[in-house]
């Protein structure tokens, strides 16, 4: 089963760690290392490099990551294209998503999907992240997509793809005159915030409490519940918000909105499909492949 091994490294090169790669593949860590050491002995060449607890790809590891998407989304095209002709490829299925995936992620793949598979209806419903893990362990949505770091037990969390939160504030804000502020600065600064259960929240707090920041000793100005709202108050104020760099691209685009650095201070995180665990459902697993597929192209 060579191309397990291959889904094993590809898995480790994408993580760059075995640990979370043993987790997604629902493995254990000794079998991780052992797949990618009969992968090494078989070419004979080092993929990874090893420093402490940190790894990174050789120049080998790079190619062979290379050479692996390009084998993977071949296979995810067959599958795709078998699909597509069978007349049986037909039903419903319900999905949910964070605020941030529905708005700003989802549409264009939604789009691309439905023209592949044009019998398939879909139903999506937005929230925040607490909300569609509850809708989901309640069986009211097949598969979510969520933005939060939060972990329940029964849910299987797969990475999808990597985004940044950055601090934004409108472009017409002449309080802060430099592009950077510091963390003492940025206590002071007068902040719009998501409510509580929001997944963004969630991943902020984490992120402050790592620079030993408390969130309660933040100049909290207003609480809101969408990124559309906080992107539609911010013009009128001179507040800042902490948001998606997928939500402000057209504003920043735009001139609307500009990003200010903290310096010492970086909050990036993954969003995450969610499903039950041991749950199957055919569609589902049409569609998380077609969205992995799509993966490296956001």
């Amino acid at each position: 089963m060579f191309d397990f091994r291959l889904k094993v490294f590809h898995t480790v090169a994408k993580r760059l760690n075995f640990t979370k790669a043993a987790e997604e593949l629902f493995i254990t860590q000794p079998a991780v290392t052992k797949h990618i050491q009969e992968i090494e002995a078989f070419y004979q060449c080092k993929l990874f490099e090893r420093n402490g607890t940190k790894i990174k790809l050789t120049a080998a590891g790079i190619t062979l990551l290379n050479y692996t998407e390009n084998i993977f989304n071949t296979y995810r095209d067959i599958e795709f294209d078998l699909a597509a002709l069978n007349e049986n490829v037909k039903g419903s299925m319900k999905l949910g998503a964070s605020t941030t995936v529905a708005q700003y992620v989802l549409p264009k793949y939604l789009a691309q999907f439905k023209q592949k598979f044009p019998d398939i209806h879909i139903e999506l419903t937005d929230g925040n992240t607490e909300h569609i893990e509850n809708l989901l362990t309640e069986d009211k949505i097949d598969l979510g997509i969520v933005e939060g770091q939060s972990k329940r037990q029964h849910i299987k969390y797969t990475p999808f793809i990597k985004d940044e939160i950055v601090l934004c504030t409108s472009i017409t804000n002449k309080s802060v005159k430099k592009p950077i502020v510091t963390l003492l600065e940025l206590q002071k600064l007068p902040l719009i915030v998501r409510e509580q259960g929001s997944g963004s929240l969630e991943v902020i707090v984490a992120a402050l409490k790592k620079v030993n920041i408390k969130f309660s000793r933040l100049n909290i100005e207003m609480v809101l519940e969408s990124s559309e709202s906080i992107k539609s108050y911010l013009p009128h104020s001179n507040a800042f918000a902490f948001l998606s760099f997928h939500s402000i691209f057209k504003e920043l685009k735009n001139n609307e909105l500009k990003i200010v650095d903290v310096k010492d201070l970086g909050i990036e995180r993954y969003f995450y499909f969610i499903t039950q665990q041991g749950g199957t459902h055919h569609l589902k697993e049409l569609f998380l492949k077609f969205m992995q597929g799509n993966n490296f192209k956001l």
